[in-house]
């Protein structure tokens, strides 16, 4: 992967930086924290005539086909502003439906492209687990619907998303399935979550909820490769607002240490916080090469998992120590909620524990180093490396 931006990559980033500098201010945040649905709509419109909603969706329904690396970068904007969209659910499942959507599905795309019909997704349930292994949401069929019973956690802007793409296990044994379903739909009750974010996240309860089953995506065999895309996608573009967020927590603090005097000189001048300010750099500029080589190797079809958890693992602990430098430097003064720093502090702690934690990520790729016989490389489909080491015994 190239890591310089190309002129047209940065011109999308300049213009999205400069939109949100301007829209996307502390006043707007804090309004929409205090809002029943913890969004600006207003946002949202602007957002969506601006065409970023279609910016790597195909062009069959108005979108432009960029490159996902463009979305990548936008997310990292929107980090950085902690912009109150429900950007991140309505782009994941969009991403979904344009690659494994029915013709009816794909339709849908163009209403989120004009920022009609927000989306999100359900993976989680109550233990909290980032993994397909604890769905345990049943499904069964029931003539032309499919019945779900069970709980989902985390589950974002559920009151303001017209669609959920839902994971679950069937219970005859045949594995998983996903369901693009309505949140209205009888059997499905909703309960609020307060987040260090103040964003909006429910847990759900689904009490044998009837979807027709042509709802489902994707055909039985494909579920699992698909809810793990989903994962991918999600986890990459979480850590992307990671990003862009320490990233401008990072620039604050730095540019604090400048102005703030301490017996008699810029407290920058100290050693202390110089090493602090080099780290926090250090740390946010890593996460962001890796979560955007994770991202442009999704957007080129290529295997990614293993680099989407280095990215998500790193900025776990990297992003989140940015973060707390940052309040540091700022001293008692950043902890108070009236100062706009701890907004930053407060997304990256909540996004640090969503779409998997550090440890969960770590036994990705500890599994994918250690976990299978001969060489593995990182990325690198291991049936093409199972192939290769049996040519070389041929050879041999």
């Amino acid at each position: 992967m190239d890591v310089l931006l190309t002129d047209d990559e940065r011109a999308v980033q300049q213009a999205a930086a400069e939109f949100l500098a301007t829209e996307a201010t502390p006043v707007l945040v804090r309004q929409a924290e205090r809002a029943p649905d913890r969004m600006s709509h207003e946002l949202w419109a602007k957002v969506a005539e601006l065409g970023w909603l279609g910016i790597s969706l195909p062009e069959q329904y108005g979108g432009q086909n960029l490159p996902l690396s463009y979305l990548g970068l936008v997310f990292e904007e929107l980090g950085r502003r902690t912009a109150p969209v429900p950007m991140l659910g309505t782009m994941v499942v969009a991403q979904i439906l344009a690659r494994h959507g029915s013709p009816a599905q794909l339709a849908l795309l163009e209403q989120v492209i004009k920022g009609d019909l927000i989306l999100t997704y359900a993976v989680q349930e109550p233990d909290t687990r980032w993994s397909l292994d604890a769905v345990e949401l049943a499904g069964r069929m029931d003539g032309e619907h499919l019945v779900l019973s069970g709980q989902k956690a985390f589950v974002d802007n559920i009151h303001t998303a017209g669609k959920c793409l839902v994971v679950f296990r069937m219970s005859d044994g045949s594995g998983l399935g996903l369901a693009l379903i309505e949140p209205t739909l009888p059997g499905i009750d909703a309960t609020d979550l307060i987040t260090t974010a103040a964003d909006a996240e429910a847990m759900l309860r689904f009490t044998d909820v009837r979807v027709p089953a042509a709802d489902r995506v994707g055909t039985p065999g494909q579920a699992r490769a698909i809810a793990l895309e989903m994962m991918d996608l999600a986890a990459a573009f979480t850590t992307a607002m990671m990003v862009g967020a320490a990233g401008e927590a990072t620039h604050r603090a730095v540019e604090y240490a400048k102005q703030r005097n301490a017996f008699g000189q810029p407290i920058g001048s100290f050693q202390a916080i110089q090493h602090m300010a080099a780290d926090m750099t250090i740390g946010v500029d890593g996460a962001q090469l890796l979560v955007r080589e994770a991202i442009s190797r999704m957007g080129l079809g290529l295997p990614a998992r293993v680099e989407v958890a280095q990215a998500k693992a790193f900025a776990n602990e990297k992003c989140l120590m940015a973060v707390r430098m940052s309040q540091q430097i700022h001293g008692g003064i950043g902890f108070i909620a009236e100062f706009d720093q701890q907004l930053w502090y407060r997304r990256v702690a909540a996004w640090s524990l969503r779409c998997g934690t550090t440890p969960e990520h770590r036994a990705l790729v500890a599994e994918s180093l250690l976990d299978r016989q001969g060489p593995v490389r990182l990325g690198y489909d291991q049936s093409l490396q199972d192939d290769a080491m049996r040519a070389a015994r041929v050879r041999s």
